[in-house]
């Protein structure tokens, strides 16, 4: 069954419009439809500006208009990123992808000070530091180049005007269309092939995810105002059915998603990390494992890749390297699967969490702001988290949905060196509205805790670092609100000892996690203040600016633990170890030892699980004296500074904050 009716925001088929002013014109006739058209006689206003592009370029390329806005939702949100490249170098509203321009490959995150595994009992795995490894790029990094040729405008118009990229991109559907055999038709139902061809997949199963990512916004519709303040609307179809046999004669190829751990909902395949012995008694690049069987699946890590997805397979596939459980790519969302759940993956930099975990790489850049992420990728990697939650019951919260950058360092010489991806550029709020748990409100203002919420958009704290020279970052909206010793932006910053054991001083680089709070993260309130809030954090009262007309968090009630009456501190710990009596004979003690931080009396940090001191004891290739050992000892987990952290659960009092 398809859809028949036209689409009642494109132009009807008919004689191509050949000019600028045609165009214009014929969009201006579809803006009543849209609600948008300025009165007779005024002046159209600017903030539809980007609408009227969008129906120029249906017109001009006889694409329906609700099909070109699908796409480019589905890419960017309608976002131009300031003409900015994402991390697989496209561009504009459209994703136009240059990616001989735009890409700087850097090392994994494997290198670095952070041993991946974070294993006391082995000694520190050390990976040499590397570039992923060039490789010609496909099709679907190249399309800016097309759609120029296409049009006949400059690539460099293309990567910068957002109304030519909106017409690149229309181009580029029109012609395959064209390719398909298909005719120029009205009907959105009629465009489901080109739509998979647009994507640049070239496996049909990736192709088909994202036509019908895109036709699922097209049945919603879609109202959002862009980062550059244009009003867009999309108006639903739901009972749009696209023609899907037309995926048939796409001539792309089968993936087989045989032996992988994934919802039906995305594409995946398996491409496995090696596990095998080299060199005197070493192995890579993971441990096998009973999970869940022996161990909870507690935790899901989301990191960046730091490097393009062909040469950071070529790497996870290396036995001398690191390894994660999946990698997930920009352009169409498509996922690789590496190592089985069952199986505990190096990735995190802390050993107990790396065994209660499991990874997700997605292909992108810390540092480089303007490096955006695509909305096709955040979607498939939000239906792997549900999916992956629901099997393991792992709850959508952000004490269980890590970023590698809240990550514990497992001892104190190791927690300067902890990884700080996916940084402060990775959107926590959409993320977790993808999810399905929208961060909202769940207390008045006498909850006693708040959750990090700043509008992504307009949250620009100011960040160094991502270029040599201390020149400050690309100003860009962030998922992180800067955390201050008083009320007052001239205030030094909060002091992290862990992070800076010279002194503590915190930074405004944007590795420099030791005075920030991401979205998502919850913290008792210490104070009010006017239009400041403070929280306890690090073992201190961190201040952030939280106006009534702009908040930065909302009001939340949950659980909190303080020291047991009678002790001045208690010990904050960056693992949740057994006690010595725990461990059998053949096992090595690990030891139980604190990071350099307190949690001092009248203080309260928000509680998340209550866990059992547990060690997962793999060194060997074989698997036969693998044990996990599981303590009396209980812990519970909290949110202590940027990272989590663990107190013991004998040192603490567990409280609910008031409502």
């Amino acid at each position: 069954m398809r859809g028949s009716a036209p689409d009642p925001q494109s132009v009807p088929a008919g004689r191509r419009a050949r000019t600028a002013a045609g165009a214009v014109a014929a969009a201006a006739l579809l803006l009543p439809l849209l609600g948008a058209a300025p009165s007779a006689g005024a002046a159209p206003s600017d903030t539809g500006r980007l609408q009227r592009a969008f129906a120029a370029a249906a017109a001009e390329y006889h694409v329906p208009q609700s099909v070109l806005l699908g796409v480019s939702y589905l890419q960017s949100r309608w976002d131009g990123h300031g003409g900015a490249p994402s991390v697989t170098g496209g561009y504009g509203p459209m994703h136009l992808t240059d990616a001989r321009t735009a890409l700087k490959e850097a090392p994994h995150h494997g290198e670095g000070a952070e041993d991946p595994r974070g294993d006391g009992a082995r000694p520190a795995l050390r990976v040499t530091a590397r570039v992923p490894e060039a490789a010609a790029l496909p099709a679907r990094l190249k399309t800016l180049t097309r759609a120029a040729r296409l049009t006949g405008m400059p690539a460099e118009r293309l990567r910068t005007d957002e109304a030519a990229n909106i017409a690149g991109g229309a181009a580029l559907l029109a012609a395959a269309q064209r390719e398909l055999g298909e005719p120029l038709s009205p009907d959105p139902a009629d465009w489901y092939g080109a739509v998979a061809r647009f994507s640049g997949a070239d496996d049909t199963a990736t192709a088909a995810t994202y036509a019908d990512d895109v036709y699922d916004v097209i049945r919603s519709g879609e109202r959002r105002t862009t980062d550059a303040g244009q009003r867009l609307v999309l108006s639903a179809r739901p009972g749009l059915v696209p023609d899907t046999a037309q995926l048939s004669r796409t001539g792309l190829r089968t993936v087989s998603a045989a032996g992988t751990e994934c919802p039906p909902t995305v594409s995946c395949e398996w491409i496995p990390a090696p596990y095998q012995e080299f060199g005197d008694n070493d192995y890579g690049n993971h441990d096998l494992g009973d999970r869940p069987a022996s161990q909870r699946i507690r935790y899901i890590v989301v990191h960046d890749t730091e490097g393009r997805w062909d040469g950071v397979l070529n790497m996870v596939q290396d036995p001398t390297y690191v390894s994660w459980n999946y990698t997930l790519r920009s352009t169409d969302g498509h996922i690789a699967q590496h190592v089985k759940a069952q199986d505990v993956a190096w990735h995190a930099g802390n050993w107990y969490v790396n065994a209660t975990s499991v990874g997700l790489e997605h292909e992108g850049f810390l540092a480089e702001p303007d490096a955006w992420y695509t909305e096709a990728m955040y979607r498939s990697s939000a239906r792997l988290v549900k999916y992956l939650a629901v099997k393991y019951a792992i709850p959508l919260d952000r004490q269980h949905i890590l970023g590698h950058d809240t990550v514990p360092g497992p001892t104190t010489s190791t927690v300067s060196g902890m990884h700080t991806d996916p940084g402060p550029y990775w959107d926590w709020r959409h993320y977790f509205e993808l999810l399905g748990r929208p961060l909202q409100p769940t207390a008045g203002k006498d909850g006693g805790l708040v959750t990090i919420r700043p509008d992504y958009t307009a949250n620009r704290p100011q960040y160094t670092g991502c270029t040599t020279g201390g020149t400050p970052c690309a100003d860009h909206g962030s998922s992180e609100v800067r955390l201050y010793s008083e009320p007052d932006t001239s205030a030094p910053l909060v002091k992290d000892i862990g992070t800076h054991p010279d002194g503590g001083v915190s930074t405004t680089g944007v590795n420099d996690v030791g005075s920030r709070a991401s979205t998502g993260q919850q913290f008792a309130v210490a104070e009010r203040r006017g239009d400041w809030t403070a929280i306890w954090y690090l073992g201190q009262k961190a201040w952030f600016q939280n106006p009534a007309g702009q908040p930065t968090a909302v009001d939340a009630a949950g659980f909190v633990v303080t020291p047991r009456p009678g002790l001045d501190s208690v010990p904050v710990y960056g693992r949740a170890y057994p006690e010595q009596a725990a461990y059998p004979a053949d096992v090595p003690v690990q030891s139980v030892s604190p990071l350099s931080y307190r949690l001092p009396a009248g203080q309260r940090y928000v509680a998340g699980d209550k866990v059992p001191g547990e060690y997962y004891y793999a060194v060997t290739f074989t698997t036969d004296s693998h044990r996990v050992v599981v303590g009396e000892d209980l812990y519970y987990e909290i949110q202590y500074g940027h990272r989590v952290a663990y107190v013991r659960a004998a040192d603490v009092v567990l409280e609910k904050s008031a409502r």
